[in-house]
Formats: structure tokens, sequence, C-alpha cells
């Protein structure tokens, strides 16, 4: 595995980005092997085709595993290597799945330099639905995706760039642009959600 600078990403053109971004990071999460054991692992090492992992249970080679990782939810994937306590997967996931993951890896290795640290100090989630629909202030309407969000405010996955400051509707909850980042946008709620609608579901208002 090349060892790249903290929260950097290779970076050629846009689609080759997309397909070849890494990400050294570290994310904490849990993996279950193919006998259904499940031990803690932490990710150091991620791009939209596999992830390195430091584990306490290395697993063989060719085998399937699942995990659910911080900040970027569940992966599934086949040990194609073992490294120094840990080991290497290369991914299954559809096309689909893979963009939403380079979505995510864009903004992980963008966060440090856009969020405020009062935003770092709000636990963030993925939900497991992401899909949503953005309304401007115009009235148009736009599908986007959600890569992850808090209390306070989501990062969402779109092509559109409304300008800072500029008020948007993600279903029925109100908000205001904050930042753009190469892949979207980070938006701020107008009011805060409940505990129980930051959960792993997207509440039913962004529909």
């Amino acid at each position: 595995m090349s060892a790249l600078p903290d929260l950097q990403i290779e970076v050629e053109s846009n689609s080759e980005r997309r397909s070849h971004q890494r990400v050294k990071i570290s994310l904490l999460g849990r993996c279950m092997f193919a006998d259904r054991q499940e031990f803690p692992c932490t990710v150091i090492d991620v791009s939209p085709g596999g992830a390195a992992f430091y584990s306490p249970h290395q697993g063989e080679v060719g085998e399937r595993i699942v995990a659910y990782v911080d900040h970027i939810g569940r992966v599934e994937g086949t040990i194609v290597r073992q490294i120094e306590s840990g080991f290497a997967i290369a991914f299954t996931a559809s096309r689909i799945k893979r963009d939403k993951l380079a979505d995510t890896l864009t903004w992980l290795a963008n966060r440090h330099l856009l969020e405020t640290p009062e935003e770092r100090r709000q636990p963030r989630r993925v939900p497991r639905k992401t899909d949503a629909v953005l309304t401007l202030s115009d009235g148009t309407t736009h599908s986007c995706r959600i890569i992850d969000m808090s209390l306070t405010g989501a990062a969402l996955a779109t092509d559109l760039r409304p300008p800072r400051g500029a008020k948007i509707m993600i279903g029925k909850v109100g908000g205001r642009v904050v930042r753009h980042f190469d892949d979207g946008i980070a938006i701020e709620f107008m009011r805060a959600m409940s505990e129980g609608n930051a959960e792993t579901e997207i509440p039913k208002e962004f529909f």
C-alpha cells in the first residue's frame, strides 16, 4: 500500500480522480469475517476500489468480509493480501456504490479544510438511504445524494453550485449553502434536527 500524506488525493483528470482517488485516513469500524466472527478494525487507506484495515484478526486471502465503517457505512469485499497488523480488501460493489464512495472520499479528504471547529464536534452519520431531492430558491428540483449528515447540516453530492448563503430545501427541510467542494456542497440546516432524526435513516422530511 503506497504511503501518502494524510488526507490527500492523487489527482489526474476528473474521471480518473473519481476512479482512483485514494485517501490515507483513520476511520473506526467493525469487520465480520466468513465464520461470522466480528472484530474491531480501523481503515487506514481507502479508495473506491478497496481499503486497507488494521485489525486484531487478519483473515485469509480470498475470504469475504463485511465491514461497517464510520462515515462510509457498510462495505463488503474479498481479502486480497495480508499486511502488517491487518489486511487489504477489494470491494465488491456496483458502479453506483463506487460513485457514492468516491463522493464520500472527496468529502473526507477536504473536510478538515471545509468544516468549522463547531462542525467538527458534531458526530456525522452515513444514512442507509442516501437519495434525496434538492429544491433551489427558484422552485426547480434536482436529485442529489447525501454523503453524510449531522444534527446541524449535511454534505450533498451534486453538480449544482448554488452561491454560498443561498437558501435551499432538502425535501421539506430548509437549509443554506455554506461551502462548495469538488463533488458537491455543504449545507447548514435552518434548525437543528432532533437526535432521533439524525440516526442512520434519513428523516422522512428529506423526500
